[in-house]
């Protein structure tokens, strides 16, 4: 897919380009609220999404979306970890926490380069 150019974000209000910094801090700031800002920023993405006409917002929405899906999914598959013992639990929930982590500022930084997610 080809890359956008800046200008063509220029177009939006800057009440948009904030919205999506607040969704990608909303989701970064997740863990430190027993996932409830992950719940609320995917149910905004999921209402900004129907509206969006701008391919970029919606991949990045999209994105958002997928992230917090897949996070609750490996969350559910490695909980039964927390009953063998606390360290292959801890572990498995760290490194999911990391990949959340990552997926939320590699969006957010490519979202700010004008960049698609992937």
């Amino acid at each position: 897919m080809a890359e956008t150019d800046l200008a063509e974000l220029e177009g939006r209000s800057s009440g948009d380009r904030t919205f999506m910094y607040v969704l990608y801090g909303l989701h970064t700031l997740a863990w430190f609220s027993a996932g409830m800002l992950a719940v609320i920023a995917v149910v905004l993405n999921y209402i900004k999404r129907g509206d969006e006409q701008d391919p970029l917002y919606v991949m990045h929405h999209n994105y958002m979306i997928s992230t917090f899906w897949w996070t609750l999914l490996w969350l559910v598959i490695t909980a039964p970890l927390w009953l063998v013992f606390f360290f292959p639990g801890a572990a498995a929930y760290f490194i999911i926490w990391l990949w959340y982590l990552y997926r939320c500022v590699r969006g957010w930084l490519r979202f700010a380069d004008g960049r698609p997610p992937r």
